[in-house]
Formats: C-alpha cells, structure tokens, sequence
C-alpha cells in the first residue's frame, strides 16, 4: 500500500488541530510511563486507552491501524518466545533439554516476564503511534526548531523528509507502469523488475538532489531553510483529557508495581 503514508493519515486524522504539545505530552508521557512500570497493568492500559483514541477521537480506520500494528505484535511475539523459554527461574511447568548446552523450559517467573514484557512492547507502541498518526511532521519541525536543535540537523530532517516523498512517488509510478506490463507474471521477471525498479528509484533520486541544489543556489540559500506551519492554542478539555490520562496511568503504574498473572 504505497500510496497511504502515516503522513497522509496524520493530516487528515479528526485530532489534526489539537496542540502539539498536548499530544506530545500524552505520547511521550505513555512511553515514559510503559519504562516506569513493573507489572503489565499500567502498559496495558495505556495501550487500550490510546488505541481507543486513535480509533474513536483520531478517526483511524480499523483496518489501517490493524496493519501498522502487525509488526511489532510479531516481533514482539518472537522476543517473548524466547524470555518464555530461555529465562528459566522457579516453578517449573515444562523443562525439554534437546542439546547438552541447550535447555528449555517454562517456569513462573518466566511467563510473568514474557507477558511484562509483551505488554510493554503493547503500550510503548500504542504511544508511539499515537505521535505518528496525529501529529504531521510539519508541527514537530515546530517543535524542533522550538527546542532549539541545531539548525544543520533541522535542516538534514527536512531534506530527509522531502526526499521520502519523491522517492516514494517515483516508486509508485515506475512499480505501476512495470505491473500493466506484466513485469511480475514469473519469478525470473519479478527479479529483474525489482532490479530495474530499484536502478530507476536510486537514478531519480540522485538527479532530484541535484536539482534540489540548483533550485537552492538559485533562490541564494545561506544556510537555513525556512519553518512554515501554524501554532494552535492549547484548549482546556484537551489538555484537562491528557492530564487524566497521565494521571490515572501514573496511578496504576505506582499502586500495581508486585502485581503479576502468576
């Protein structure tokens, strides 16, 4: 799915014109509270009450979200797999030795540690979708140069974020134009019209470099691009719903700290 970027969806999400600083606030605040935790309750939490708000204030499709959200449940599924197994501790419930230097087993402390931390995984990822799908990276340029980060990064994520676009649009039409020629009936053609995609994708993006340059030279660039957006004022139900939310999460985090499934 090419043509839909989380940069489409943060523009056009129904939390697009809340302050930036808000949703940063419960972004990050989500993501500190996740590291604080030590049970699942709180990351729990934080994950539904976070998903439930991209899904039913920020108006994300059901489906798009279930796709972002693939990912990192696999690979967070592949790392507690292994905790599950290779942790070891008391109570054990299953033990499988198959090599002399490999012993498997699944134990109490184990499966209270995989679940700690596929939760953790959970909420830390809920958080940090929640910044991507609502905040445009237009309003966190804001931010950065707010900050005061240094003008020479500031101006490398800027030509970084550029160049995504058009790579991305090149890629489009050259993956396009190569399926209504049947470039991908076979195996044998689906290599060679990946190589060639690739080719045409890096030689489009040397030449838009350059042209970048030039078109900089041209209008006498010295040095520091110029940061356009809008601020929006902080609104009181918006910040009073993130104040909540801190709040009851910090609580959880701080009354569930020995609570544990086993």
């Amino acid at each position: 799915m090419y043509e839909e970027l989380l940069e489409d969806i943060a523009q056009q999400n129904g939390l697009r014109e809340v302050n930036t600083y808000t949703k940063l606030a419960a972004g990050l605040g989500g993501i500190l509270l996740c590291l604080l935790s030590t049970s699942y309750i709180a990351p729990l939490f934080i994950a539904i009450a976070l998903s439930l708000s991209l899904l039913f204030l920020a108006r994300i499709d059901k489906k798009t979200y279930g796709k972002i959200f693939v990912a990192p449940v696999i690979f967070a599924l592949f790392s507690v797999s292994v905790i599950l197994l290779l942790s070891g501790g008391e109570g054990v419930f299953w033990s499988w030795q198959p090599l002399s230097w490999l012993s498997l087993s699944i134990t109490r402390e184990s499966i209270n540690e995989s679940i700690f931390v596929f939760f953790r995984v959970l909420g830390g990822m809920s958080a940090l979708l929640f910044i991507a799908l609502t905040t445009p990276m237009t309003d966190l340029f804001i931010v950065m140069k707010r900050a005061r980060l240094p003008e020479e990064v500031l101006d490398l994520a800027m030509i970084i974020y550029r160049t995504i676009f058009m790579i991305m649009a090149h890629l489009v039409l050259v993956y396009q134009a190569q399926m209504m020629r049947l470039g991908y009936r076979s195996f044998r053609e689906s290599i060679r019209s990946f190589a060639t995609l690739c080719g045409a994708v890096f030689i489009a993006s040397w030449e838009a470099g350059e042209d970048l340059i030039k078109a900089m030279e041209a209008r006498c660039y010295e040095g520091k691009f110029a940061v356009l957006g809008e601020g929006r004022p902080v609104r009181l139900p918006s910040a009073m719903a993130v104040f909540s939310f801190l709040l009851v999460s910090g609580g959880i985090v701080v009354t569930t700290q020995h609570l544990t499934i086993l």
